[in-house]
């Protein structure tokens, strides 16, 4: 596909916040621009914008006819593969691409790509703060915030790129410096058909790498080495359960990095950040900018002050000897393990939304063993409700607020309340922040109500 866009006629699917910046994108190179949706008008605000740029708005549903006379097909990355239009658009040939390949064909520079189940945000991140104490332009994106779209033309060097299975589905030639996965675990088994499907998304980040690109690996994630089984890249392992002769290791209470005959230790003590999982974190995000030459002293300088992402295991404050977290993002079961696991019991453990139909029996366990009450939400609250049957004390709430305060007469001093849903938020909310900001505005107002547990 040539980089010129001039007088092609472009239908965008999905006018989020990634289909306007496609929009700017292309209008700004001369194409003809389309954006389609099946929302309806009243369900997209600030529309004026793109009518000034003179983008035909097609609304509450896709016309067939549109598709049929473009040059090509971006679609947004909620969009599903298997709509009739874009199966229509296969059949006739017709180009269909996602944001991130528009993009990388259009920059230049360093780019480091991480995917994963959980973990991706806080480690781009990590990433995009170590590049800026280093003093590089970065940018520091994707499906965490700003679109890869929105970096075109601003003179970046560096790139930390987050990616989802949605993105990774939609590439063709993409092909990072670095391709980061950290792990694999059961996720949105609402929109694949199984394990297998959401595994082969996820290894299309090393589709395209080459000899001279690296692939960063979890060592103790065997999904994460089938996914780059039959890569060309360079591989470099990190791993918090075996001590690497060349790569990243959890010893004890040190991080260490072995590599071309040097070694450097880290002091875990010294992180602020909580938690076996975010360990990994650190690790994975330190390896690309160290092996770039990064000082040891700024990367680590950099991510040991970190103290962590809004809605990822954020400590809100403490109510009557309890430590209350806001872990809205976790929105996968595997989320929730790792999140029990940097806690101590009691717990009381608030769960629930839209079901995405994972296997539930991985929390079996640690429910049993942390969660002294578990107080459920949305629309899975059935189904969890009958798999922890007999783990624990289970506690319906019909919202957050209710939630909030059963959790708190539920709570006991050296304990925790634990927002981790679980699930994703679309039941209730429109997005995994708004269920967090709302958890954590009822947990502010029963801190300034001054109430006592029993509501008295």
């Amino acid at each position: 596909m040539p980089k010129t866009y001039r007088d092609k006629h472009i239908v965008i699917i999905g006018a989020g916040s990634t289909g306007r910046s496609l929009a700017r994108f292309f209008r700004a190179r001369g194409a003809r621009v389309a954006l389609s949706d099946n929302r309806p008008a009243e369900q997209l605000p600030n529309l004026d914008e793109l009518q000034a740029l003179r983008v035909t708005l097609d609304l509450g549903g896709h016309t067939p006819a549109l598709f049929a006379a473009a040059d090509l097909v971006v679609i947004s990355p909620g969009v599903p593969l298997d709509i009739p239009v874009l199966q229509t658009c296969r059949r006739q040939g017709l180009p269909v691409l996602g944001e991130v390949e528009i993009a990388w064909r259009e920059l230049a520079g360093t780019m480091i790509a991480i995917t994963g189940t959980n973990g991706k945000s806080t480690v781009t991140t990590l990433v995009g703060e170590i590049l800026k104490a280093w003093g590089k332009k970065a940018f520091v994106g994707g499906n965490l915030g700003t679109p890869l779209v929105d970096a075109v033309g601003k003179g970046y060097d560096w790139y930390a790129v987050e990616l989802s299975s949605f993105q990774l589905e939609t590439i063709e030639a993409f092909r990072p410096n670095y391709a980061v996965l950290l792990n694999v675990t059961e996720d949105h088994l609402d929109r694949y058909p199984d394990m297998a499907s959401y595994l082969a998304a996820k290894a299309r980040i090393f589709e395209n790498l080459l000899d001279g690109d690296v692939a960063i690996l979890n060592l103790d994630d065997p999904l994460v080495l089938q996914a780059a089984t039959s890569t060309r890249a360079s591989k470099v392992y990190y791993s918090s359960q075996t001590v690497l002769d060349a790569g990243m290791s959890l010893v004890d209470d040190r991080i260490l990095w072995r590599w071309q005959d040097s070694e450097v230790i880290f002091p875990v003590t010294e992180l602020r950040l909580r938690g076996r999982h975010n360990q990994e974190n650190v690790m994975a995000a330190l390896i690309p900018l160290l092996l770039e030459g990064c000082p040891a002293e700024v990367a680590w300088g950099t991510v040991k002050n970190f103290t962590g992402l809004p809605h990822r295991m954020e400590l809100l404050g403490e109510r009557h000897g309890a430590c209350w977290y806001n872990d809205s993002k976790g929105t996968n079961i595997g989320s929730v393990v790792k999140s029990l696991a940097g806690l101590d019991k009691p717990v009381v453990l608030i769960a629930g939304g839209k079901d995405k139909h994972g296997d539930l029996s991985s929390l079996v366990v640690p429910i049993g063993e942390k969660v002294a009450h578990l107080v459920l939400i949305g629309a899975a609250a059935e189904r969890m409700a009958k798999v922890f049957a007999g783990q624990t004390d289970i506690h319906r709430a019909d919202n957050m607020r209710d939630a909030v305060q059963l959790a708190d007469r539920l709570s006991c001093p050296g304990g925790s309340v634990l927002l981790s849903p679980g699930c994703s938020s679309f039941d209730m909310y429109r997005n995994y922040e708004e269920r967090g900001a709302d958890f954590a505005a009822e947990f502010s107002a029963l801190k300034q109500s001054g109430n006592c547990r029993n509501g008295n």
